[in-house]
């Protein structure tokens, strides 16, 4: 536990920090899975509209630091492919 002013802060804004990066994961993880569940079940019309969003939250979580740019273009890459295999 700190004992210092500002350690402490440091901690609480951590907390808040952490919080926010949480939220950020899941929202682009539930991004992608809905992309994935409209190309299993092979409906085109929904999976170009769940694959633009997609790729929506993942500039986003470029942009907000939470994911490094090689990732975010190797998963657009995927979502591409897997568009395109449709």
């Amino acid at each position: 536990m700190p004992n210092i002013k500002s350690a402490k802060k440091r901690v609480e804004v951590a907390k808040v920090n952490a919080a926010r990066n949480r939220i950020a994961k899941s929202v682009l993880k539930t991004s992608i899975k809905k992309f994935d569940a409209a190309v299993a079940e092979g409906n085109r019309e929904m999976a170009d509209s769940a694959y633009r969003a997609a790729v929506k939250t993942i500039d986003r979580s470029v942009s907000k630091g939470i994911l490094h740019k090689n990732t975010a273009a190797r998963k657009k890459s995927s979502l591409t492919l897997k568009l395109n295999a449709m």
